[in-house]
């Protein structure tokens, strides 16, 4: 999928859609276009009712190098109003995503693993939310959700200084969930969203709700698990040590799903 000019490509296998940010004379840094056509993308892709869960990874070895700096001096365009949006679009898609990490993850690269339900790094990852270096205001949504996942000290530790970190702090910090050894990390992201694929959609839509902390749709969730016959399902096919066969069926709510 690697490519020349600066873009975005996606594939989906199996139900697992994999979309690769590739902008490779720069390190994967995303251009005002690739902000734009970034929640484009994804509203295709949740439209797509074989996709099951999303990767979000980098061309070769880095992850994103954050936004293309030269974009800065483009009048017509808001760099991070485009950032923002491509950012909500991807902690708002239906189903579990996943930022599988390697190389630098900064900037605006981290602003968009942030947004993805989990991250898993490869050994050697870097970290950094770098506006300081520019003389930016990082967006006040985006900061909150950094402090969601690593506490206020490590948030304000990235944003005073941008400075760099390592894995091992990521994980310590709660801004990673898994390390891999080096060679490891694509084989463990495929094992695992291969897991995601075959699991309960209704399961993980309602979690993924409750997780990010709406509070309107009880009811709605407990409506839909009753009649959804997915738990009759699952339980039948753990007594008969068989896969599951979940039906529940997310798409004609999606709407609803996403807040829209």
């Amino acid at each position: 999928m690697e490519r020349t000019e600066p873009g975005l490509e996606h594939t989906v296998v199996d139900g697992v859609a994999t979309v690769v940010i590739s902008n490779p004379a720069k390190r994967n840094a995303m251009t005002a276009a690739m902000w734009g056509a970034l929640p484009v993308l994804l509203d295709r892709l949740a439209a797509d009712g074989a996709v099951r869960a999303l990767v979000l990874t980098g061309a070769g070895n880095t992850f994103c190098a954050g936004a293309d700096i030269s974009s800065l001096r483009d009048p017509s365009t808001d760099p991070q109003a485009l950032a923002v949006a491509a950012e909500e679009a991807l902690a708002a898609f239906p189903r579990p995503t996943l930022a599988a990490v390697r190389g630098h993850c900064v900037g605006g690269g981290s602003q968009l693993a942030a947004a993805c339900d989990l991250r898993f790094a490869e050994e050697g990852a870097s970290f950094g939310v770098t506006p300081a270096r520019l003389g930016i205001v990082y967006p006040a949504s985006s900061t909150r959700r950094l402090v969601a996942l690593a506490g206020p000290a490590t948030t304000k530790h990235l944003l005073f200084s941008g400075e760099l970190i390592d894995t091992a702090r990521a994980l310590r910090t709660g801004l990673v969930d898994e390390v891999l050894p080096a060679g490891g990390l694509d084989a463990r992201v495929d094992a695992y969203v291969r897991t995601l694929a075959a699991r309960s959609r209704l399961t993980q839509a309602a979690a993924k709700e409750f997780a990010d902390g709406r509070r309107d749709r009880d009811a709605y969730w407990a409506d839909q698990a009753r009649r959804s016959g997915d738990t009759a399902e699952g339980v039948a096919a753990f007594l008969e040590r068989r896969a599951p066969r979940f039906g529940w069926p997310e798409e004609p709510d999606r709407a609803a799903v996403t807040g829209a």
